[in-house]
């Protein structure tokens, strides 16, 4: 988006780890971005980084013969980096060999340094480091020298500190290899010379700089829904264009509790946000009654609510951009990469998802950012700690936490069951130790007792689980007396439930949301 003066380029070869290299990377505030490995040699040059890093990949250099690093990367004089398969294609490429290991190492390993290196610092120190690779380095190119070993890996760490290429055949990034964030440190720092610039300050100064440059006297339109990620953008561009911004709430009539004067009190109350709230709660009812299929009330909620903010949005006059909050992993997963790369792929909603009729051009100030540092900057701009860290909501809201056919009435019962819910996690201290917990409607009844009568009323799930990429997902083992608690808070305080059960499905099978 804008020039730093000191940064690293990522090339994805395809591992799951390598957004996580991206993100330690940041923390040691050092900007980088991850581009595929086949990208054209124009735009590494365009980017000109101060150093390479070669990620992993599920690939073999002997077998898969087209999935190398660019050339530009060993002649443009810069230092390298190999983890893992980006160690195997350096070797390689640059006159090694590399073969199928006898024994495949997955798990814990110990790595014995032998020699000095701006890398690893003296010699004679043991790494704790977890290793995942069926391949392995048998000869070295020329001006390599080993620097460690694992009993099973000859090759554990290598260097030719003349080039400043290095190799790890581990993966430091992730958290089981203990010194892994010190070993990037040394590369990005000591090796590449990188200053620690990137932080919350200077990402907010670059970016309104950034905005103001582009939005010039404009107007500018977001559609806010009380998500970090929209929130963030609204308090950024508050910041950078002021008057020119007019936030778009659509309430759907499907949020949580209260959430709509929340926003409300936070952006237009607090910040001097200018919000146009709109009620929509009877037209979203409307176009759902009858529907009882997960997809079809996804598109239907997801259709009104654009039909709704195209028509609010024609209100305003001199807009001319559409400001989102896509962020960088969006935008790295709808790259479009092909087989060799990323193998889930997915289409996100906030990338290419505008109406092209709109005539609106889009303004994405953190399509940069991974979510941790969209949350820094949020606390940074004076975001309430509560909204910056608040678990993720989904798109269509209850609409899918109402199983089966919407109604008003559900809707309700679920609002004040989930804010009992959340409420005591807070009350507890489990909230930020959960990634997302929340209640669902079930549209069946069961016989419970209330007073000294029979009662024939609903049931609520509550779902609570853990997770680090929202890929697979455990549940949350919470306390009986907490569950107990709020099992019987919820039962007695919501009028029309009379059975409270908790889901302890994994992910996979069970997804996170019931629909």
């Amino acid at each position: 988006m804008h020039p730093h003066q000191n940064q690293i380029l990522i090339l994805d070869f395809g591992a799951q780890y390598t957004q996580l290299i991206g993100r330690c990377v940041r923390e040691l505030n050092v900007y980088c971005e991850i581009f595929p490995f086949d990208v054209d040699a124009e735009r590494i040059r365009e980017f000109n980084p101060c150093g390479f890093i070669l990620s992993g990949s599920h690939a073999s250099t002997y077998e898969d013969h087209d999935t190398r690093a660019p050339a530009i990367v060993f002649d443009s004089g810069v230092p390298v980096l190999g983890i893992c398969y980006g160690m195997q294609t350096m070797v390689s490429q640059l006159g090694g060999e590399v073969e199928n290991a006898a024994r495949h190492e997955y798990g814990n390993a110990r790595v014995h340094c032998y020699v000095p290196s701006c890398l690893t610092g003296k010699a004679d120190r043991t790494l704790a480091v977890w290793m995942s690779h069926g391949d392995r380095v048998t000869r070295l190119p020329a001006g390599f020298e080993v620097v460690g070993t694992t009993e099973n890996c000859p090759f554990a760490i290598i260097a030719d500190a003349s080039r400043h290429y290095y190799g790890v055949q581990f993966h430091p990034e992730v958290t089981h290899t203990v010194n892994g964030k010190e070993l990037l440190s040394r590369f990005v720092h000591d090796i590449c010379g990188c200053g620690s610039d990137w932080v919350p300050e200077s990402i907010i100064r670059n970016q309104i700089a950034w905005a103001r440059a582009q939005v010039g006297g404009d107007h500018v339109i977001l559609g806010l829904s009380g998500g970090v990620d929209s929130s963030v953008v609204a308090a950024l561009l508050q910041r950078a264009v002021g008057d020119q911004l007019t936030c778009i709430f659509v309430d759907t009539g499907l949020l949580r509790l209260n959430e709509g004067d929340q926003v409300m009190e936070t952006f237009a109350a607090h910040m001097g946000v200018k919000v146009v709230r709109v009620e929509a709660e009877s037209e979203f009812l409307d176009a759902l009654k009858g529907v009882v299929d997960p997809e079809q009330k996804r598109k239907i909620i997801g259709c009104l609510f654009v039909e709704i903010f195209e028509r609010e949005s024609r209100k305003i006059d001199n807009a001319r951009w559409l400001a989102q909050g896509t962020i960088y992993p969006d935008v790295i997963e709808s790259a479009g990469h092909k087989h060799g790369k990323a193998k889930v792929i997915k289409s996100h909603h906030n990338v290419g998802g505008l109406p092209e009729d709109m005539g609106l051009q889009l303004l994405e100030p953190l399509r940069e950012l991974f979510k941790d540092e969209v949350r820094r900057i949020g606390i940074e701009l004076g975001l309430p700690e509560k909204m910056v860290y608040r678990h993720p909501f989904p798109g269509p809201g209850l609409g899918v936490r109402i199983l089966g056919e919407i109604k008003k009435e559900y809707a309700d019962l679920l609002r004040q069951a989930d804010a009992i819910f959340l409420e005591e996690l807070h009350k507890n201290d489990l909230y930020d130790e959960i990634s997302q917990a929340f209640a669902v409607f079930l549209p069946v009844k069961s016989v419970g007792v209330v007073g000294d009568n029979r009662a024939y009323e609903y049931v609520i799930a509550l779902r609570a689980v853990e997770t680090v990429d929202y890929m697979t997902a455990s549940w949350k083992p919470i306390p009986y007396e907490v569950l107990g608690n709020i099992s019987s808070r919820i039962i007695n305080e919501v009028r029309g439930v009379s059975r409270v059960t908790y889901d302890i499905s994994e992910k996979p099978p069970a997804t996170i949301e019931w629909e």
